[in-house]
């Protein structure tokens, strides 16, 4: 909707002040776009795609040139600019995706996982790089992503659980808010140990990741009661300070992995009964 890709169908949003629904124009060309899949032609090179980005978009041809080498010298494409993109890497096709949404010198660019399916390495060559653009072009990054390690990154982050926004402030403010140590536990028996929790230290608990995982102030200190007082075995324990994961879990009640899951279970759910239906 941000991008004018689809219509609200209630509410109002703006982009560099544009109204996303009466001002769609306006919008298209204020905004750069780097979607989750790739969408550049593979059989050009990477020089012929960028300047097919600058035609559309109207750039004035006797500037075409100078910014298309200023692009590709950023993302360190430069030596590449005359290969087809079908020889490029992951990485370098999606830093060539980001430059070719930089062409047209957006006030914001739009980042839909930007680095889904690379390795760490390359993931961490293509934050350097967005990094190194926003402050060139002094561009707004607005950026979708699952790897909270990522999102580290951000000036600001909102979380969204069932499609609401249910938090929004700063990395820093929102490890803060979580305010205790993070404590995991293996045990021989989750469910005994949620209710031992509960009844023996007031603990309300949750099940993640097949672990039982709860918050508390100086976690080091109250490892040794769990062992003594818990009643329950205890097969590991991992103590942590707040991350983003726990403010996640915190305002979501699931870590990410857990919810992509519902999701897809739910989707699966639902297919089940649209088949029942259709057998009937």
């Amino acid at each position: 909707m941000l991008c004018t890709l689809a219509r609200p169908t209630s509410g109002t949003a703006r982009v560099s002040g544009f109204d996303v629904g009466r001002e769609r124009d306006d919008v298209r060309r204020h905004i750069g776009l780097v979607f989750q899949d790739p969408t550049l032609d593979s059989y050009l090179t990477a020089e012929q795609n960028l300047r097919l980005h600058a035609e559309l978009y109207g750039i004035d041809p006797g500037v075409i040139a100078a910014r298309m080498r200023q692009m590709l010298e950023m993302v360190d494409l430069w030596d590449r600019r005359n290969k087809q993109v079908l020889t490029f890497s992951g990485g370098m096709r999606r830093r060539l995706e980001i430059a070719r949404g930089l062409m047209h010198s957006p006030r914001v660019l739009f980042l839909d996982e930007p680095t889904i399916g690379l390795d760490p390495q390359t993931r961490s060559t293509i934050w350097r790089y967005i990094r190194a653009l926003q402050e060139a072009e002094g561009t707004t990054i607005f950026m979708t992503t699952h790897y909270m390690d990522e999102a580290e990154f951000c000036d600001h982050i909102a979380i969204m659980d069932r499609g609401e926004i249910v938090v929004l402030d700063t990395p820093e403010a929102l490890k803060g808010s979580v305010g205790a140590d993070r404590v995991v536990l293996g045990t021989a028996d989750n469910d005994a140990a949620l209710a031992a929790l509960r009844d023996r230290f007031g603990i309300e608990a949750t099940v993640a990741e097949g672990a039982v995982t709860f918050h508390i102030a100086s976690g080091e200190e109250f490892v040794p009661r769990l062992f003594a007082e818990l009643g329950v075995a205890i097969t590991a324990v991992a103590v942590s300070r707040p991350t983003l994961d726990d403010v996640f879990m915190r305002y979501t009640g699931s870590t990410i992995r857990d919810a992509e899951t519902g999701s897809v279970a739910d989707v699966h759910r639902e297919m089940l009964r649209s088949l029942t239906k259709a057998r009937r």
